[in-house]
């Protein structure tokens, strides 16, 4: 192929976060030899920021926090400002394009639905690709649910982050997207086996459950701590690293507090390389209500970390239940149950660690890689 196919990728900021590792790893592995890539960042802001790969064209919009002033009110000036500015150009795109993005694009890619709308609302005679993570079935809000289905409609391609967030769209709503496909996300299994060397860890109460997740209602440390706390009370000693920051660490300091659980329930924040708290730990659990296709349960495999898990999502189409891990229902009873399990009985563990050798073998990123191109390059054909 002469002409190389110009693709456009849009995201907010490039805060810790798994669609954050995903869109990093395809930015980095999208082949060169067939697709021009540029990365429109409307932040330039989060931990991963610096990791964007140095032969993509990366676009910032607007300067991110860490950029802004440290005195308090020009600050919040600034704030403001970026904020109207925002407004501005999201309410009149084609400036934004004129301004910001003056070249064509063949592609353009909305990689999380936090960005449907500004994809949906561009001037290009582009091609439209929505990638979606979310398991709707746990939103209570239906007019959401609706507006982000009738977004995917719109879209030229849709790819889903697992078969279980495509097919409980089917089941729900009976609605079928027949321009789509499933489409894994990465695992980077021998990246983090040599990250999770860096440093050690060294726990001082053991055995230790790790947990790695934003801290948000959806991901279910409230009832793990109680857990934690009722198992501690019946005498297993043990105790818990959650990695990962977000809007409930105040409410969760306030709770590990009132139980008396600050020196085993450890909040650890977020992490650059959380790997060496994982690997240094002897199990690790998601408490999780919902999820789709969560790169950590993979890795966590892949440094062979037994994982007991909240059957959610995409995540049994990752772990085959009781042989290379543990899954549980969603709720306090059956995650108290899995992990009591695997604070009592060693031959469970002993057999998910041999099995877990070998199980990784089912993460195959090239397959990946190669299934996303395909999807890139019949698009551009459909486009010509």
């Amino acid at each position: 192929m002469n002409q190389k196919i110009k693709i456009l990728f849009r995201h907010r900021s490039m805060e810790m976060g798994g669609v954050e590792k995903v869109i990093l790893d395809l930015l980095k592995n999208l082949p060169r030899d067939i697709f021009e890539i540029t990365f429109f960042l409307t932040l330039n802001q989060g931990e991963l920021r610096n990791q964007i790969p140095s032969d993509v064209e990366t676009i910032i919009f607007q300067k991110g926090k860490e950029d802004m002033s440290a005195n308090r009110f020009i600050r919040f000036l600034q704030l403001i400002k970026r904020n109207l500015i925002l407004w501005f150009y999201r309410k009149n795109p084609k400036l934004l394009y004129k301004n910001f993005l003056s070249k064509e694009f063949d592609i353009e890619i909305a990689p999380t639905y936090a960005e449907f709308e500004n994809i949906l609302s561009s001037p290009l005679k582009s091609r439209k690709i929505a990638w979606f993570h979310t398991d709707v079935s746990y939103d209570p809000d239906q007019k959401r649910v609706w507006g982000r289905i009738n977004q995917l409609k719109k879209f030229d391609w849709v790819i889903f982050g697992s078969r279980q967030t495509k097919d409980v769209i089917k089941t729900l709503y009976d609605i079928d997207f027949p321009n789509s496909s499933v489409i894994y996300n990465a695992i980077k299994i021998q990246e983090v086996k040599t990250k999770s060397q860096e440093f050690a860890v060294n726990y001082e109460i053991k055995p230790v459950f790790s947990s790695m997740g934003r801290l948000h209602s959806r991901k279910g440390y409230r009832s793990l701590m109680k857990i934690h706390k009722k198992l501690l009370d019946e005498g297993f000693l043990h105790s818990i690293a959650v990695i990962g920051g977000g809007s409930e660490m105040e409410s969760l300091k306030k709770q590990a507090k009132e139980l008396d659980v600050e020196k085993t329930f450890l909040l650890l924040d977020t992490q650059i390389n959380p790997y060496p708290y994982i690997l240094n730990s002897d199990y690790f659990v998601l408490p999780s209500e919902s999820e789709s296709y969560p790169l950590t349960i993979g890795e966590v495999m892949g440094l062979g970390i037994p994982v007991v898990s909240t059957n959610v999502g995409g995540i049994p189409e990752m772990i085959n239940d009781r042989s290379d891990g543990f899954l549980v229902n969603p709720d306090e009873k059956s995650i108290y149950e899995g992990m009591k399990t695997f604070l009592t009985q060693g031959e469970i563990i002993e057999n998910i660690k041999k099995n877990l050798e070998t199980s990784v073998e089912k993460f195959d990123n090239q397959k990946i890689y190669d299934e996303v191109s395909s999807v890139f390059m019949n698009q551009f054909k459909l486009k010509k």
